[in-house]
């Protein structure tokens, strides 16, 4: 019973617990979190995500640039041409009777009758050979062309849809960079609310098993008192009633630990198990003021977030405008196939254009009126977020507080328990007092350093969130090596 108050406050947990049997992987707080950066497939996704963003605003860069295609058509085709003569026809018979009418005239008059003979003969033959010519000739043409060309076309003026499609594509990068921050801010809490947590779990088994201990060892006092008639059997019930409630008290803690050490093995992907070597800490001096921890709101992952919402948001105000506006563009097409070309095809052309939409089956004005009233409430958004993360760090910072102070008070507790766990037992074993005191006692400096344990994990926790909700989380680690205080168990250091 000598040692009963005296238990030192680290203790090497595996020298006593079943589940830590098998080899564990020992793991610093820091080399955990490297591991889990680098193995979660939380963060690994928000990665993928900000790396398609940018690639996506990457994409969108050069939409300035012309647009060259280059194409090539096997065309196989007819052409069929139909021309009207009988007009043509009748015209040129009658000038070509007038002319041989005219002809005798035009010779000396010796031979006018000759010539007039002749022409008459003339005459009369060419209605018969204009006969001949039909009044409407058809034309038909087959052939095959390979049809080689280049096309270009270069964007003069889009009424602003080229910058606001660029702009929203940036807003793109700046949402998947703030949503990656959040995850990895939700991992790294996660992180440390199982890997200290495992560490409170065997520092609430390590209690647990001194205090079931120390009770086995005042029953054994009672029953040696008991049978040199100090004491009556029902004082030794009482302890021994006690004694079970402490044990059935460590089987619970054991279990928690069991899960608290798995639950750690499944976030690290470690099958044996973490034997964690950053204890639990605690800073006794208060923290700098709320006031430090202000100020910062913009560079939280949820304002940021939402702040690249608000940039896509606006991109679309000019967007929904530039549908309005006209658009100017010069093209250009070149043939590499002239010899073969069809017979209506330029061997190259070159212009400029301006398209304007004159009516739309959408309508314009509401649309821009959706895309205002989208970028108003993505700016209550961003706003919003800010706001919040005010109240968060305002909230964390007392919990903070409110946890250091808890356990620096528990210090004169915990050692007002032990020293009143000394003199029960002393009174005990000289036959001056009874059992119930000692079990009392016993139970108060249980209860003391339980909760100077879950103290200790609180002030993490909340630590963890102020900083987090001040966009400080990198930070952690330096106030985790500023710390005075440390709860050391298992393989803890």
């Amino acid at each position: 019973m000598a040692g009963i108050g005296r238990w030192p406050i680290a203790i090497a947990l595996v020298s006593f617990s079943p589940s830590s049997a098998f080899a564990q992987t020992a793991l610093s707080f820091d080399a955990a979190q490297a591991r889990y950066d680098r193995s979660s497939h939380t963060v690994s996704a928000a990665d993928h995500g900000v790396e398609a963003a940018r690639a996506a605003a990457d994409a969108v860069r050069t939409l300035h640039r012309p647009i060259v295609t280059a194409s090539v058509q096997y065309l196989e085709y007819q052409k069929t041409l139909s021309v009207d003569l009988s007009g043509p026809k009748a015209t040129t018979l009658g000038n070509t009777q007038d002319f041989l009418a005219s002809l005798p005239a035009t010779v000396p008059p010796a031979y006018q009758q000759i010539a007039a003979d002749i022409t008459g003969r003339l005459s009369q033959a060419l209605p018969g050979l204009f006969e001949a010519i039909p009044d409407q000739l058809s034309y038909r043409f087959r052939d095959d062309v390979l049809r080689p060309t280049v096309q270009g076309a270069l964007p003069l003026y889009s009424g602003g849809a080229i910058p606001a499609i660029q702009r929203a594509a940036q807003g793109g990068v700046a949402m998947a960079e703030g949503r990656r921050a959040q995850a990895l801010n939700l991992a790294r809490i996660d992180l440390i609310r199982a890997y200290f947590g495992q560490q409170a779990a065997a520092g609430l088994l390590e209690s647990a098993r001194r205090s079931r201990d120390a009770l086995d060892a005042v029953l054994s006092d009672s029953r040696k008192l008991e049978a040199a008639g100090v004491i009556p059997h029902a004082r030794t019930l009482e302890v021994e009633v006690a004694r079970d409630t402490a044990e059935r008290v460590y089987q619970r803690a054991d279990l928690s630990y069991a899960s608290a050490r798995d639950d750690l093995a499944r976030l690290l992907d470690l099958e044996t198990g973490v034997a964690p070597t950053t204890a639990l800490f605690v800073q006794t001096r208060p923290l700098a003021p709320a006031q430090a921890f202000l100020g910062n709101e913009g560079n939280v992952p949820e304002a940021r977030t939402a702040d690249g919402g608000r940039q896509v948001a606006d991109a679309g105000v000019a967007l929904a405008r530039s549908q309005r506006l006209p658009q100017a563009y010069a093209f250009g097409e070149y043939n590499f196939n002239q010899s073969n070309a069809l017979p209506i095809e330029p061997d190259w052309t070159v212009g400029v254009g301006v398209r304007y939409t004159i009516f739309s089956n959408i309508g314009r004005k509401h649309s821009e009126d959706a895309a205002r009233a989208t970028a108003a409430a993505a700016a209550d958004t961003a706003a919003e977020a800010r706001k919040t993360a005010t109240g968060a760090t305002m909230r964390a910072y007392n919990l903070v507080e409110a946890a250091r102070r808890s356990f620096v008070l528990l210090d004169s507790s915990i050692t007002a328990a032990r020293e009143n766990l000394r003199v029960q037992t002393v009174a005990f074993r000289e036959g001056e007092g009874t059992a119930t005191p000692v079990i009392a006692a016993q139970a108060a400096l249980d209860a003391a350093e339980a909760q100077r344990i879950s103290v200790a994990y609180e002030y993490d926790l909340a630590l963890a969130g102020l900083l987090a909700s001040s966009g400080r989380l990198d930070e952690f680690s330096g106030y985790l090596a500023r710390a005075d205080q440390r709860l050391v168990y298992g393989a803890g250091q």
